[in-house]
This record gives structure tokens, sequence and C-alpha cells, in this order.
């Protein structure tokens, strides 16, 4: 397989759902766990109100899974296995971006989905190739609202 039918396979990919339940205990332990005292996070009277109603969490919490299994989706497994395959065995975190359209509530249910949405070879300086992959994850709460979008890159080398 070349680089050129990888993208064809991969680009446009979509995982199956992941569906996360928030709960507030559990946002209560994250914001303790990363030092985040927002009374928005930790206490019920304060934050019952609030605009929000009841407690939301904090920046980059979503839940965790319902079902046991992954927590994140199998797109960049798959895309750095076949990378390997034709020579790419260096494969790094290339970062992550996330954008909040709507504060997570305790209660909520989110769904996921992930999409492979670009996959990038290029030439690097010192010789041989560098690929880029990025996928870009949504999270729906129960009313079908977008809550966050998550890109993450992935850089594979030879």
């Amino acid at each position: 397989m070349t680089f050129e039918e990888i993208k064809q396979s991969f680009v446009g990919r979509v995982s199956d759902p992941i569906v996360f339940e928030v709960e507030k205990g559990s946002i209560k332990r994250y914001a303790e766990a990363v030092g985040s005292f927002n009374p928005l996070y930790l206490d019920e009277e304060y934050a019952k109100d609030s605009r929000y109603g009841t407690i939301i969490a904090p920046p980059g919490f979503l839940g965790w899974p319902v079902k046991p299994g992954p927590m994140f989706s199998q797109l960049f497994y798959d895309l750095f296995e076949a990378l390997r395959e034709i020579g790419y065995p260096n494969q790094v975190d290339g970062g992550i971006e996330m954008e909040f359209s709507l504060p997570v509530r305790a209660g909520d249910i989110l769904v996921s989905i992930a999409k492979l949405v670009d996959v990038v070879e290029r030439e690097r300086k010192g010789g041989g190739n560098i690929v880029f992959g990025v996928v870009e994850t949504t999270y729906h709460n129960q009313n079908g609202q977008l809550v966050t979008k998550i890109r993450q890159t992935g850089i594979g080398s030879q």
C-alpha cells in the first residue's frame, strides 16, 4: 500500500459513537485533582443559583464511557498501524486543540464521534518524510447540542 492509498482509505472515516455520562461526583473529583476550585464545579448550592442551574464540568472533563471500552477513537491507531507498515515507525502526539461551545453539566449524556479529517505527507529538511494525521472529535449532549470539538494531530516519521 502507498501513502496515497492510505490517505484515500482513511480520510473521511468516522468512528462508532462513544457515549459518556457526566456525573457530579466525577466532576468534583476531577476539579479537585486538577486544582480547579471554582464553586461552579464543587458547590451544589452555589451552582444551583448560577445561570447554569447545576454543577458544570471544568473545561476538558467530558465524563466517563457508559460501556467498558476505549475512551478514544480507534482511528489514530488504525492509521498509524498502516503508516508503520509502509515505513513510518516513529510516531508521536502532535498536540490537541479543544473548542468549547457549551458548558458540560452534571447529568449530561454526551455522544462523541471522531472523523479522520486529513493526512498530509511532507518532506523533511534532513531527509525522509513526515506525516501529519488529524482527527476531529465532536461531543454532543443529549439535546443534540455541540458542547466540545477536539482536533488532535498525530505525527509519523521515517
